[in-house]
């Protein structure tokens, strides 16, 4: 067997294994869902209407205000998801099962590969899910071409898979989950200090540049205005230099600390 055979065969075996997990162990991925909806809510039902007021001068609306938060919890959501990939990379790492594959004739890197692609999918099933409730109560997309659409989808499958490698690899080097959880929260804190909730134009001047420099913000942008029809300027090509930088980083990253000799 070639070693690119072995390598689908084993990373296949290995995905299997983390769906498992996923579907045995169900409440890890449900409580963080539970995040980006419930400020779904909070922000539509309570703030809504306050809120709408301020976002291009109209008048309390709150469906103006669903339209401008959805795309920011969608890619909060992938962010709260990927905290999951941290908790199960780090498990693995300290329960024993990583030191058993070592001695087995396994690709070395089959087992980060299941991690990354099993999270990507929970990724992209959550969002569909947070989406879902976003629709239910009342967010449409305004114009948004079937070409938009699935530029939309890549956007965040990329953006899924900058963000678990970065969490692969805080994973790998936490002591434990708890540890893990807490390594990973940026993760989930990063889109609040963005442009999800309101225009970074409104925010203070000191405050205003964490904001705009940081991944969330362009990649919040990008998909606003690929589902909303505004401007996305040269967001979208910063989004996708996030992405492919927080790809490399957290590949290379996650690669050196799980070929680190165990100690």
């Amino acid at each position: 067997m070639s070693s690119l055979s072995l390598a689908v065969r084993d990373s296949t075996t290995m995905l299997r294994r983390n769906l498992l997990h996923a579907r045995r162990y169900p409440s890890l991925t449900l409580n963080l869902l539970l995040t980006p909806i419930m400020l779904l809510l909070l922000f539509v039902y309570i703030f809504g209407d306050v809120m709408s007021t301020g976002i291009g001068g109209h008048d309390a609306d709150r469906s103006v205000y669903i339209a401008y938060i959805v795309p920011g919890l969608l890619l909060m959501t992938i962010g709260s998801t990927t905290i999951g990939t941290a908790v199960s990379v780090s498990n693995d790492m300290t329960e024993g099962i990583i030191a058993r594959f070592r001695t087995m004739a396994i690709h070395r890197g089959s087992v980060l590969i299941g991690h990354v692609i099993g999270s990507v999918l929970q990724c992209i099933a959550s969002v569909i899910l947070v989406g879902a409730v976003a629709v239910a109560i009342g967010f449409r997309s305004t114009d948004a071409t079937a070409l938009e659409w699935l530029a939309a989808f890549g956007l965040l499958v990329l953006f899924a898979t900058a963000l678990t490698w970065i969490a692969v690899g805080m994973g790998l080097i936490s002591p434990n989950a708890e540890a893990a959880s807490n390594n990973a929260m940026p993760l989930i804190l990063l889109p609040l200090l963005s442009s999800a909730f309101i225009p970074t134009d409104t925010m203070p001047g000191w405050f205003r540049p964490i904001a705009e420099y940081q991944p969330f913000t362009p990649a919040i942008e990008t998909l606003r205005g690929l589902l909303l029809g505004t401007e996305i300027g040269n967001n979208g090509w910063l989004t996708i230099a996030w992405s492919l930088g927080l790809t490399l980083l957290g590949y290379y990253w996650s690669k050196a600390k799980f070929n680190d000799d165990p100690k």
